[in-house]
C-alpha cells in the first residue's frame, strides 16, 4: 500500500520527441503502417511534475496504428511493398542470367522467361526488352555479372525461408530447361544462384535433379 501510494506522489516518466517518420512493417497489426521515430529523456516527477533529469532512453519506432514501441531494428524488416520489389529484382536477375548464358535463341526459352518475368511482377516487360537486356548483359564481364547477380539475390536471400529460396532456384532451373537439358553454362549459373540463396550444393543439386526429372 505505501509503495504504491509512493509510486503515485514520484516516478520516473519518459518524455518522447519524434526524429522521423515512415513506413514500416509492423509485427503487430501484420502489415505496412506509418511509424514514428522517438527519442526520449526520462526525468524523475513529484507529484507529476518533472524536477529531475534520470539520463536518455532507447530510440524506439511507435507504430501509428497499434500504438505499439517496438526497438529501432524493426526498420530492417522491408516492408511488403520493398519485399516485393526485392522478389521481382531477385527473378528478373536470374532469369536474364540464365538467358544470357542459354544464348537466349530458341523460343520456348524466351517464352519461360517473359513469363516468369510477368509472374513476378513486371507485366510490361517484353521479349523484345529481355533481348535487349540480354544483349547488353553479354557485353559486361563475367566477373561483374557475377558479382551484380550475386548482389541483387542477396539483398533478399535473409528475408526467405528455406521453400522460397528453394522456389527462386527453381524458377531459374525451369527457364533453363524450356529448351532443353541444362547447357554447361546454364548449370554453373545456377549453382552461383544456389550460393547466393545460403543453399547447400547438395540442395542446389538435387533440386536442379528433380526439376530435370519432371521436365523430362
Amino acid at each position: 500500500m505505501v509503495r504504491s501510494r509512493m509510486a503515485r506522489v514520484a516516478g520516473v516518466r519518459t518524455a518522447w520527441r519524434v526524429i522521423d517518420d515512415g513506413e514500416f512493417f509492423c509485427a503487430e497489426c501484420g502489415g505496412d503502417r506509418c511509424y514514428r521515430r522517438l527519442a526520449g529523456r526520462r526525468r524523475l516527477t513529484v507529484l507529476g511534475v518533472p524536477v529531475l533529469p534520470r539520463g536518455t532512453a532507447e530510440p524506439v519506432v511507435e507504430c501509428a496504428g497499434c500504438h505499439r514501441h517496438f526497438p529501432t531494428t524493426a526498420l530492417e524488416v522491408p516492408t511488403t511493398t520493398q519485399l516485393a520489389g526485392l522478389l521481382r529484382d531477385a527473378v528478373h536477375a536470374v532469369v536474364l542470367g540464365v538467358l544470357t548464358v542459354g544464348g537466349g535463341d530458341v523460343r520456348a526459352g524466351r517464352r519461360a522467361a517473359v513469363q516468369a518475368v510477368h509472374e513476378a511482377g513486371f507485366p510490361e516487360c517484353t521479349e523484345e526488352r529481355l533481348l535487349t537486356l540480354q544483349a547488353a548483359l553479354g557485353c559486361h564481364r563475367p566477373l561483374a555479372f557475377d558479382h551484380e547477380l550475386r548482389t541483387t539475390i542477396g539483398a533478399l536471400t535473409g528475408h526467405l525461408l528455406a521453400p522460397g529460396r528453394e522456389r527462386l532456384l527453381l524458377l531459374g532451373a525451369r527457364v533453363a530447361l524450356a529448351d532443353g537439358p541444362y547447357r554447361a553454362a546454364e548449370r554453373a549459373l545456377l549453382y552461383t544462384v544456389g550460393e547466393a540463396l545460403r543453399l547447400p550444393p547438395t540442395d542446389t543439386e538435387r533440386l536442379l535433379t528433380a526439376a530435370a526429372a519432371a521436365r523430362a
